[in-house]
């Protein structure tokens, strides 16, 4: 049976992870492909620790090179994260003629289309299933299960941590701060939590979904994001009693020769599949025009599951070495040369419908004068809920409105915030219909 050797490029959560599927796992997948997946060599910056496992018959170095050049390692997985020193470790693996793996969604997002071609005229495959949803197949479904379908959107919940911290507000009544600090303390949330809490994250893997989806470039710096910072458990609890539940979600969707996208704290409806998605679970749900609305969910990060997509990846090459790669569907689901580089529609165009929180003085008539400017704009009102009135005589308003574009809605907002009765700064969120 043929050895199909493997290098490992860092031995943190993820990377210990896939190493004990290639140890652990060996018999059942060489079962499954005919031919034995050996992990001959790993590296790490910081080898002088207890592992928690047996890696005496894999050869250890604190140097990468010497993995990514190793002339006994067929596929490089690479689980360093970052853009830097993983671009430069992946595009010299791709020089050596290694396959790689990768989980790594910020370097796909922001250097994937160079690394692809890179790949390409190398004749070797640069795979990435675990970037986007962790242990979710849900690049492999856009890319092969949905194949013969125009994608018409893309919604995901693509982020554990902020997923955690909304759910933890809801079910609680807790402050954001006090739930970000437990989700730090249980290892959800970074030490610096930014990129998960302000939309970073899952921007990166909106930007890998669209352009998969629309055949597109990945534009990750022109995704419009949002982060759940700003969130309140009042604002939760108002968005239940009008019978939407708040997620940090990503939208993606075309436009003939723009794509939009958009990631941002949202109102989905309570009665919708996503709106079930609790804790630190992810979700996306890709609607098609033959296959009509699908949803993937799982386990969006974490050792085990993030390991398992990375070592299916290296199943899905081993199963065409030697010499076999063609055979393996386009990286991003398009042939290269089909793949377009739509722009991106302006947030200004995209329509929407919002939910408004405002603090204003309780006087007569400003409820007419707040709803007098939305109509200026030709913005209805889906519904108005005033509630209870605060010791310093403010009181909140809420309002949902329907369908506008975000430059109007914007203008309106500006003449609302000018008024002398608001009192505080408004919080916008939007609203999707999701099935």
């Amino acid at each position: 049976m043929k050895d199909i050797r493997v290098g490992l490029l860092g031995l943190g959560t993820i990377g210990l992870g896939a190493a004990r599927i290639l140890l652990e796992q060996q018999e059942l997948m060489s079962r499954r492909l005919g031919c034995r997946l050996v992990l001959v060599a790993a590296a790490d910056r910081s080898l002088d620790r207890d592992f928690g496992l047996d890696l005496s018959s894999v050869r250890l170095s604190s140097d990468a090179q010497d993995v990514v050049t190793a002339d006994d390692v067929d596929i490089v997985i690479e689980l360093i994260g970052g853009y830097e020193p993983a671009r430069t470790f992946v595009a010299t693996a791709i020089e050596h003629g290694k396959h790689v793996v990768t989980a790594n969604k910020a370097l796909i997002a922001k250097h994937g289309d160079e690394l692809f071609a890179q790949a390409e005229s190398n004749g070797v495959v640069l795979a990435f299933e675990a970037a986007v949803g962790g242990g979710i197949p849900c690049l492999k479904a856009l890319r092969e299960g949905l194949a013969a379908n125009q994608i018409e959107s893309i919604y995901g919940i693509l982020n554990g941590t902020c997923n955690y911290i909304l759910t933890r507000m809801e079910n609680e009544g807790a402050a954001f701060a006090d739930v970000l600090r437990d989700a730090q303390a249980l290892g959800y949330a970074e030490a610096d939590p930014t990129f998960d809490v302000e939309g970073v994250d899952t921007a990166h893997k909106l930007s890998i979904l669209a352009a998969m989806a629309f055949g597109s470039k990945i534009h990750f710096d022109e995704v419009f994001t949002e982060g759940i910072s700003r969130i309140t458990p009042d604002d939760i609890h108002s968005a239940h009693e009008l019978g939407y539940r708040i997620k940090l979600l990503g939208v993606a969707k075309p436009h003939g020769e723009q794509v939009e996208m958009r990631v941002h704290p949202t109102l989905i409806p309570l009665s919708s599949q996503l709106a079930q998605v609790s804790d630190s679970y992810n979700a996306v749900q890709a609607s098609g025009d033959f296959v009509e609305h699908t949803m993937y969910f799982g386990r969006g990060a974490g050792e085990r599951p993030t390991a398992s997509a990375v070592i299916a990846d290296v199943m899905d090459i081993a199963r065409v070495l030697p010499g076999g790669v063609a055979y393996l569907p386009p990286a991003m689901g398009f042939i290269a040369a089909e793949r377009r580089d739509l722009a991106t529609l302006p947030i200004i165009d995209a329509e929407c419908e919002y939910y408004l929180r405002l603090m204003v003085q309780d006087d007569s008539g400003v409820l007419a004068t707040i709803t007098s400017i939305l109509a200026d704009h030709h913005i209805s009102l889906e519904a108005v809920m005033q509630k209870e009135r605060h010791a310093t005589h403010s009181v909140p308003i809420i309002l949902l409105t329907h369908t506008t574009t975000e430059g109007n809605f914007q203008a309106a907002i500006a003449r609302i915030i000018a008024l002398d009765c608001v009192q505080e700064d408004v919080l916008i969120l939007r609203k999707e219909q999701t099935h």
